[in-house]
């Protein structure tokens, strides 16, 4: 079994009219699912912890700073706006961000009390998510707040986040660079949004392993980069978990980006990840075309479910 924690109050983090961020990205991914043959009955659909019960605001405290939470919290109380031309904040996006970041935490509850892997159907995204500012439509750094929350628990020492969107995560990188104890990989094209994501980056203590991929590069140049780059860096590290913020937007179909994977790559990409460890979290970050978006998720729970059985 699967764990898929999803909440229906994701889709009130409303962006606009048009904006490649937007509800439906969770609504045809549920929809793929649950229709899949393969999947359907092998998926185990959670609640996360309401807000107000879990330590998501505790943990977002922690990670950002004051300013930044009180400008969502101010924004989402006036009714809605924007972090930037890109980053938008409705009228429910404070709530629903937290939501996000509880739905983080809970993935993390599974695999250290429950050893079940654990894909989180969340949004807002959050590696743009800075310290300081959102951005590239985050608004909280869920997976660098997953990570620290993470190593806070009793027998997990290393943790290490994959970052396989095809933006560089800029705001992951930044929170979690200065500690030796979460390492951060990311392949993503370059040039690119946000311009981040130099190969010279290695973080204080030789923790950060950036790509910056050519666009056009395909599953054949990726499973170069894992072969030779991502799977000997995260092994040396040997992390207790491992945490993939998975974006789906290097897809051929995708409108934001100009990369050529196709859905079932992301299987390959995931069988990669699981030779590290099984104890894997994945939470979605990007991905704009619905349809290879959806499918994309699906062939990378289908291998998640394949080496489980295994095991």
């Amino acid at each position: 079994m699967i764990t898929i924690i999803y909440s229906e109050e994701f889709l009130n983090h409303k962006t606009g009219r048009l904006h490649p961020e937007s509800p439906d990205r969770l609504i045809n991914i549920c929809q793929t699912l649950k229709e899949s043959q393969q999947l359907k009955n092998q998926l185990n659909w959670i609640h996360p912890t309401p807000v107000e019960k879990s330590l998501a605001l505790n943990w977002v405290e922690k990670i950002h700073d004051w300013h930044h939470i009180e400008r969502i919290k101010l924004i989402a109380k006036r009714g809605g706006g924007k972090l930037d031309p890109d980053t938008s904040v409705s009228a429910n996006s404070y709530y629903v961000g937290l939501l996000a970041v509880s739905a983080w935490l809970d993935g993390i509850e599974q695999i250290v009390n429950h050893h079940q892997p654990c894909f989180i159907l969340a949004r807002p995204p959050g590696h743009h998510a800075t310290a300081s500012e959102g951005m590239g439509f985050c608004l909280f750094s869920n997976a660098a707040i997953a990570a620290s929350y993470a190593i806070s628990k009793k027998g997990i020492n290393r943790v290490a986040i994959l970052d396989w969107d095809v933006h560089h995560g800029n705001g992951t990188q930044a929170i979690v660079e200065s500690n030796p104890n979460i390492a951060y990989c990311s392949l993503h094209q370059s040039p690119c949004y946000p311009g981040t994501g130099m190969a010279e980056e290695k973080g204080l203590y030789n923790n950060v392993l950036n790509i910056p991929v050519k666009a056009g590069s395909g599953i054949a140049e990726y499973e170069v980069y894992f072969q030779k780059q991502v799977i000997p860096f995260l092994k040396e590290f040997q992390p207790d978990i491992l945490i993939v913020s998975a974006g789906y937007d290097a897809n051929f179909d995708d409108p934001l980006a100009n990369m050529c994977l196709f859905p079932q790559d992301y299987g390959k990409l995931t069988k990669y990840c699981l030779e590290v460890t099984d104890k894997i979290v994945l939470g979605l970050e990007g991905g704009y075309h619905l349809q290879a978006l959806a499918k994309s998720v699906e062939y990378t729970l289908l291998e998640v479910l394949e080496k489980t059985n295994i095991n």
